[in-house]
């Protein structure tokens, strides 16, 4: 089972840019077979973003739904994906 998890951002958003690389380490953590990750520009994919209920950046959604509005810290984001692919902590 790989997740797929999408941080939804705008160009100069600052707090985008914390969330990424918080993303970023926990799913290193997790590895690319089991977390797969992209960015996703609100500007450039915004009819994507509004089907998903984004309507604020940093955003982040977990195969297809919309979990994260704002920055999660690290410890929530790593729980969420363990309980997501039944991992034990």
């Amino acid at each position: 089972m790989t997740l797929k998890v999408e941080i939804f951002s705008s160009p100069g958003c600052g707090k985008c840019g914390k969330t990424t690389q918080v993303l970023r380490n926990v799913a290193a953590e997790f590895g690319a077979d089991l977390v797969h990750w992209r960015e996703v520009n609100v500007l450039e994919e915004l009819d994507y973003a509004v089907s998903l209920g984004v309507v604020t950046t940093p955003a982040i959604a977990i195969d297809g739904q919309l979990c994260y509005v704002g920055m999660p810290s690290a410890t929530d984001l790593r729980q969420r994906l363990q309980a997501k692919l039944k991992l034990n902590p």
